[in-house]
């Protein structure tokens, strides 16, 4: 609830420019918080959420060119082609775990990236999909072309996508993937399909990501390549590290430094974005422990109630 007000409050106040950066923080925030799931809930390290993420972007982009830019069935399109390219990577996928996960989903990615670069008759190839039309909110209404408007619309689908996981692993999946990731063989000898769990995991986290590919384009109108390769993988696996790996309110913490350091402090040293990154990385890893800013906040804010006893 907290980071829904805060959100609401943000939008109040925010300017064209800063409305269109608050609208890219919850766009990355999305895209972290699915791969948080995979890492915090499943043990698995992924870089290839930028694919599933890519296919719900152009899904969205095609519909919108070809068909119609009404919200609801953009959002219900790409999560459905997403929702299916993981189930069918999935099952090839799963098979692997460690560093053999993470390498395998990374070339996932890198084959996607290389067809919307190469398939130049449906994805318009490395300049991609341009002047996409604007998003609706339903068919019939106004388009969403001003950031502020836009920002609203990425706020409401991303407050209902966040609500849904957390509702899901609250419960009894939640404790049967933490199972997993802690003990697979045990599980597994207990009779648990731990595969399936896994793959439905998997298909999940990569409907979020999809939404999250939607959301990009309509904030910005256009998608190419350059918007969905390894750059952003990696940004959003660090972004998982810096926010912390075990919650999705983490996840867009984490969302929010990397985006603010690259697009904001970086703005007076041009070229020194990386370095900046860099220096957080290391900040988070070496002085705020592996649960992210989130898990700083919160031992301060557990501090508080002693020291105030003590005086």
């Amino acid at each position: 609830m907290g980071l829904v007000a805060g959100g609401i409050m943000a939008g109040l106040v925010a300017d064209r420019y800063t409305a269109a950066m608050l609208s890219r923080i919850l766009i990355i925030g999305l895209l972290t918080a699915s791969v948080t799931v995979l890492v915090g809930w499943c043990g698995l390290a992924s870089l290839g959420q930028t694919a599933p993420f890519a296919v719900g972007a152009y899904t969205t982009g095609l519909l919108a060119i070809h068909h119609t830019a009404a919200g609801p069935v953009l959002l219900l399109a790409a999560a459905t082609a997403a929702a299916g390219f993981s189930a069918v990577t999935g099952v090839a996928v799963l098979r692997t775990r460690g560093t053999v996960f993470l390498m395998v989903t990374l070339a996932v990615g890198e084959l996607v990236v290389t067809a919307a670069a190469r398939w130049r008759t449906l994805t318009g190839g490395t300049d991609g999909l341009l002047a996409i039309p604007a998003t609706t909110w339903w068919p019939g209404t106004a388009a969403l072309r001003d950031p502020r408007d836009s920002y609203w619309y990425v706020l409401a689908v991303t407050t209902v996508v966040i609500a849904a996981a957390v509702m899901v692993l609250r419960g009894p999946s939640g404790l049967l993937l933490r199972g997993v990731r802690d003990n697979e063989p045990r599980l597994r000898a207990a009779g648990h399909p731990t595969g399936r769990y896994l793959l439905i995991a998997y298909v999940g986290a990569g409907t979020v990501a999809g939404i999250a590919g939607s959301l990009l384009v309509t904030v910005q109108r256009h998608v190419s390549p350059a918007d969905v390769g390894f750059d952003l993988a990696a940004l959003v696996l660090l972004a998982v590290v810096v926010g912390g790996p075990g919650s999705l309110v983490g996840a867009f913490a984490g969302a929010a430094a990397i985006v603010a350091t690259r697009d904001w402090l970086a703005g007076p040293w041009p070229g020194h974005a990386p370095l900046l990154i860099g220096v957080l990385l290391v900040g988070t890893v070496y002085l705020i422990r592996d649960d992210g800013i989130l898990g700083l906040v919160s031992r301060a804010a557990a501090r508080l109630p002693h020291r105030r006893g003590e005086r």
